[in-house]
């Protein structure tokens, strides 16, 4: 591994691009987070939980000192070293901060008043930052706000619903934030707008790109107005294991969270899941017990306590019963298996399939740099993989079982 620099005037010359009128000492926290966000995949909690007992620099530096890490156990410092160290590169971190300031994005961190500190309720899993493209400000206004989220193939129905809640919620003052995809997440980022409210789309790619490609007029247009987000450094991909992490910001950022249209096993139950997990308010949309568009959302009306949703006023409603002195644990004990389950569904395997080309092989370690985990248990989970038929391994490395198609 090459020498890596962590000094005030490394941490200037890397964080130029931002323009930031900042103290030696804070210059150094803001790069070593940055730093930090180059190294680990959204939502590890190892990472975390060292970072919020030591503070990010000194974190840092223990890391790249081979210090002892006495937070975590034997096994966590190993696995985490293995999979951190690899993707600790001053070009990578210079290059993310570059794209950043081209783009007028800014690199929010707990230190900054509009941190949203709801946030904080994730606890070791909460991000340790957020690259925000728009009104930064806007984080700071979004108690009360509602995430709608649904299916991506949206039916007449349920985008006539979503443009129908976001327009009378955002009218009224309410924020409306989604994940920019498209279906469900579209409308109401475009109904939000349309009725000259505040809307925010978070990302699981970095914030200077628009995922899809086709939304990329919408995801200019929210950042004119409103913000977008990601948690994940700019210049990086987003991968079915960022999407659902992402999932976790949607609801943690909101007060409540609709879903207006999903499948049986929509993503967007992934993201109910963790509303109910984090105590917030849970609405459902129902629709035709013929449609399988609507299988979800029934499914979260009778196995997870979710409140029927058929108007406006019903999320209101559902706004105005919120507590925020409740905490997680009412609500969470209260969800059924239905939202909790698919919460569940982000395991390494997908990080290690989306680390995977299907036309380029790769050896394991390079598998384990792009996902951002120990080798070991990659190699372990390749197995697992081609024991499955997802992937398969050639004379130049793994690659994903489509390339054979």
């Amino acid at each position: 591994m090459t020498a890596f620099e962590l000094s005030a005037r490394a941490a200037r010359a890397a964080l130029a691009p931002l323009h930031l009128t900042l103290s030696d000492d804070e210059a150094l926290d803001r790069y070593a987070i940055a730093v930090w966000d180059q190294l680990v995949e959204p939502g590890d909690s190892v990472a975390g939980r060292l970072v919020a007992a030591r503070g990010p620099l000194l974190a840092l530096e223990s890391l790249i000192a081979g210090s002892p890490l006495d937070e975590l156990t034997a096994r966590e410092r190993t696995e985490a070293r293995k999979r951190w160290l690899p993707r600790l590169s001053a070009q990578a971190v210079a290059d993310t901060l570059r794209i950043a300031g081209a783009r007028d994005i800014a690199l929010v961190t707990r230190d900054d008043a509009v941190w949203p500190d709801q946030l904080d309720d994730l606890e070791s899993h909460a991000p340790l930052c957020l690259w925000v493209r728009g009104d930064a400000g806007v984080l700071a206004r979004l108690q009360p706000s509602v995430a709608i989220v649904g299916a991506r193939a949206a039916s007449g129905y349920g985008d006539l619903v979503a443009r129908e809640l976001a327009a009378e919620l955002a009218a009224t003052g309410v924020p409306i934030v989604s994940g920019g995809a498209y279906g469900i997440d579209g409308a109401a980022h475009r109904a939000a707008l349309s009725a000259g409210g505040v809307t925010v789309a978070l990302l699981a790619g970095g914030a200077e790109r628009a995922y899809p490609a086709g939304h990329t007029r919408l995801i200019d247009d929210i950042a004119q107005t409103g913000a977008v987000v990601s948690e994940v450094p700019c210049g990086s991909a987003p991968t079915k294991w960022r999407f659902l992490q992402r999932n976790r910001l949607i609801a943690a950022l909101t007060t409540a969270t609709v879903v207006v249209e999903a499948g049986w096993r929509s993503g967007s139950l992934n993201t109910a899941g963790h509303a109910s997990q984090l105590g917030r308010a849970l609405g459902a949309v129902p629709g035709p017990i013929t449609a399988p568009a609507s299988a979800g959302t029934h499914r979260l009306i009778r196995e997870s306590a979710a409140v029927c949703i058929t108007s406006a006023d019903d999320v209101l409603e559902l706004l105005g019963s919120w507590a925020p002195s409740s905490g997680g644990g009412t609500a969470a004990a209260a969800a059924g298996s239905a939202a909790t389950a698919a919460a569940r569904r982000t395991d390494d395997a997908t990080r290690v399939q989306d680390a995977l080309s299907n036309r380029v092989g790769r050896d394991a370690d390079e598998v384990a740099r792009r996902a951002g985990m120990a080798v070991d248990e990659v190699r372990i989970l390749l197995g697992m993989l081609q024991l499955e038929g997802s992937v398969h391994a050639g004379v130049d490395g793994w690659r994903s079982a489509s390339a054979r198609r």
